[in-house]
């Protein structure tokens, strides 16, 4: 499907949130449905290693030994332990896409890097999640496909082209929680002077793992947040610990004022990533799994075109359920690394995992 079809889909939930400037430029047009239009009155930016500021005229400034100019600075190496500001940017503006690369592409790496995003000078992280998760794939297993909210390449060329507004101030940074050091490749696209109202939503993603889940206790994939608020979906995968099917599970969404029961109610694990009987590796736009080999499975559900939005509360589970000649209370490993956007000053994200158990029973490659 063409970017510009997936653009259609996806302007309708920015407006509900007050997302209009980060979807769409100031009068109202769409950068990808109408790109002849050239009255926009943001400015384009980009920071990498090669303008760590993304000012003008301050881009290609370092030398190699082709010259000045000439691929002086493409990639920076990160010593173990080390974190590094990706971006530093005054607002108000838009972040429009992310690229990044490295050159240690196993999967224990792509789980212990980790990405956090500071906005508008709120102290605590309304990001924070291991590399890969956050572009789209589970257990750090690099598989190449392309979603609404992804892309990625079969040598771990990775994307995300969900939009992140700020106001004042958008901070990211990368930390190295691996015991070697590593190259990093990156490019921030972002926008300046885009118009943002005061209680736009700010992107968070937050990542958990229980390996493995406790029976009868549904897996939380979005903690209770108060406050108006969308969710845009998850990144979850598992990791089956027996031969029976493990995604009978329902997706509950309990929202403004629901206690026992919920709003929202799936069908089945499979079912809420948009297949059926069983799941089969076949990636969609909206929704579908990556990976489903073996015991591994990593799928997806983007709620774009069918928003899920909250005015006052919400909280999202899944229920542990196989079947095993009949429904059956089961566990699994699950992880998920699960968006949403909302205002701040948010509520700080429930602590995240060491490397440790975040890179347990992860496959060999």
């Amino acid at each position: 499907m063409s970017r510009a079809r997936m653009v259609r889909g996806f302007l309708p939930w920015a407006v509900s949130l007050g997302l209009g400037g980060c979807a769409v430029p100031p009068h109202g047009q769409s950068y990808v449905e109408e790109p002849y239009r050239l009255e926009a009155r943001a400015f384009s930016r980009s920071i990498s290693f090669e303008n760590p500021t993304g000012e003008p005229g301050m881009g290609g400034r370092a030398a190699s030994r082709l010259g000045v100019g000439r691929k002086g600075a493409p990639n920076r190496r990160f010593e173990p332990g080390e974190t590094v500001d990706l971006v530093d940017i005054q607002g108000p503006g838009t972040i429009r896409h992310i690229w990044l690369t490295l050159g240690d592409r196993r999967p224990q790496t792509l789980r212990s890097f980790v990405i956090r995003a500071y906005w508008d000078d709120q102290a605590h992280p309304s990001v924070e999640c291991p590399l890969g998760d956050f572009f789209g794939f589970a257990h750090g297993k690099v598989m190449a496909y392309q979603s609404a909210a992804h892309s990625v390449g079969e040598r771990a060329g990775l994307n995300i082209w969900l939009p992140m507004p700020f106001r004042r101030r958008a901070r990211l940074t990368l930390t190295n929680e691996t015991e070697a050091p590593v190259t990093i490749y990156y490019q921030i696209d972002y926008t300046l002077g885009d118009r943002h109202p005061r209680r736009v939503g700010r992107l968070h993603v937050r990542f958990d793992r229980q390996n493995p889940t406790t029976p009868k206790e549904d897996f939380v994939l979005l903690p209770q947040r108060r406050g108006p608020g969308r969710f845009l979906g998850a990144v979850v995968g598992v990791r089956a610990l027996d031969d029976d099917w493990w995604g009978e599970g329902e997706i509950k969404v309990y929202m403004d004022g629901d206690t026992d029961f919920p709003t929202l109610c799936g069908t089945g694990t499979e079912d809420w990533v948009g297949l059926s009987y069983g799941l089969q590796q076949t990636p969609f736009l909206y929704h579908g799994a990556s990976l489903s080999q073996g015991r591994f499975h990593s799928m997806y559900r983007w709620h774009l075109p069918d928003p899920i939005l909250w005015r006052r509360e919400c909280r999202v589970t899944i229920q542990q359920i196989a079947w095993r000649q009949g429904l059956a209370e089961t566990q699994a490993d699950w992880s998920a690394a699960t968006f949403w956007y909302e205002p701040i000053p948010s509520a700080p994200l429930p602590p995240m995992s060491d490397p440790t158990a975040r890179t347990a029973d992860l496959p060999s490659e």
